[in-house]
């Protein structure tokens, strides 16, 4: 359903409202324009998507219920956004905006950052008091924050839903999770579980971690992560990753060992075996997830490698092309590494078959010639050609036995 602001709905010009301090200052979020549907007038009012990710917001230090159109700011960075929830607090700034050049004292609002106020990945909105209904915190209400000793709000929730606004489809997760730290490491995090770690060997890390066991501290690692994995700790409680329990996972090593559950690892198709998976210590790149898609849309797909490529399945291997397959190699084994039996060269064998055949019917056919009976027996002048050519195309095929074997393909 759609949504409008109240207060005032002039157009904003760029001038700054007297109320609102200079420089850098908070403020809470009131609206997010994301898409022309939810607040319909102030997507229009604002420019369409000249305006999206744009916030109305209430200044902290004067709150209030109304949203004024001009408490609005745009994302400060045009190429890294990450729009707030409701009532989430953000950093402000008034700076120049289109219509500064011929005024300088005309502005714009733009925000940077939300302010880390629970230390949450998920959000960091906070109830506002003037918002609030005892009876209904669909506006924002306190819900289940309540006031300690000292103060200061604390999240209590045993059912999953703190009920306090954070949008139009925002729902709240409060089982997601941050992700445990190593010194030295730059992580980015999303609010739903997907994380990008710019992290490295950490021998003596607390907690353990599961890339750790090899190589020196500092050996640098990149773990693309979407979608955590469950636990049984207390949500609050960081994670770290786990390549075999992650929904989706890329892994960019250096020198560390991967604790990977390899699905296929029956290599007895080598002669030397590769290293498995879960003890190979190198660098490498790991991609990992429940379905891999490789899509060359205009080219080509192109797999190389030094040593071998290994296809294994715990099903089938199935290969469909349009037009046809090529394998070129000089020895090619079906059934088995083992196989010795080589494979009939079909064009150059049948052809000498059909003539062995042909001579076989003429002399069958000669056969048939009656020859006169009783002495002195007539030779029947029909049958010593064909018997000679029938004797030829055999012992033709009998020299060339070896020649119609493949040289390149076996089979068992």
């Amino acid at each position: 359903m759609a949504k409008s602001t109240t207060g005032s709905t002039r157009n904003q010009s760029g001038n700054s409202t007297p109320f609102i301090p200079k420089g850098v200052f908070s403020g809470r979020v009131r609206r997010v324009l994301l898409n022309p549907d939810d607040y319909p007038d102030e997507w229009e009012d604002k420019g369409g998507y000249a305006g999206m990710a744009g916030v109305f917001f209430s200044p902290l230090d004067s709150p209030t219920i109304n949203v004024d159109e001009d408490q609005f700011a745009l994302p400060l960075f045009p190429n890294f956004k990450q729009p707030p929830t409701h009532n989430e607090v953000v950093y402000i700034i008034g700076l120049p905006n289109p219509f500064s050049q011929l005024s300088p004292s005309k502005i714009s609002y733009y925000y940077f950052q939300s302010i880390n106020i629970w230390n949450s990945v998920h959000h960091n909105a906070i109830p506002d008091p003037l918002w609030a209904d005892p009876e209904d915190n669909s506006n924002g209400g306190n819900g289940d924050y309540t006031q300690t000793e000292a103060g200061v709000p604390l999240r209590q929730s045993s059912d999953g839903d703190t009920e306090i606004k954070l949008g139009e489809t925002f729902i709240e997760k409060l089982d997601t999770r941050a992700l445990q730290l190593y010194e030295g490491d730059v992580t980015h995090e999303g609010r739903w579980g997907n994380s990008i770690r710019f992290g490295s060997t950490s021998n003596d890390g607390i907690p353990t971690n599961t890339w750790s066991e090899e190589g020196e501290d500092g050996d640098p690692i990149t773990i693309i992560r979407n979608g955590q994995h469950e636990e049984l700790t207390d949500p609050w409680i960081p994670q770290v990753e786990d390549i075999n329990e992650d929904k989706s996972n890329i892994y960019l090593t250096s020198t560390q060992k991967i604790p990977i559950n390899a699905i296929n690892t029956k290599y007895s198709s080598y002669d030397n075996e590769p290293i498995i998976p879960n003890e190979y210590v190198d660098s490498q790149v790991i991609l990992n997830s429940n379905r891999l898609i490789f899509n060359s849309r205009t080219d080509s797909i192109l797999l190389s490698a030094e040593k071998s490529i290994f296809l294994g399945s715990n099903d089938s291997v199935n290969i469909t092309a349009a037009n046809k397959t090529v394998v070129e190699c000089k020895d090619i084994k079906f059934g088995d590494k083992d196989a010795t039996e080589p494979i009939i060269l079909g064009n150059k064998f049948l052809a000498d078959l059909q003539k062995l055949c042909t001579q076989l019917v003429a002399l069958g056919t000669a056969l048939q010639t009656p020859i006169g009976a009783g002495p002195p027996f007539v030779p029947n002048a029909a049958i010593p050609v064909p018997a000679v050519n029938v004797t030829q195309a055999a012992q033709t095929i009998i020299n060339k036995i070896e020649k119609y074997k493949s040289k390149v393909t076996t089979t068992k």
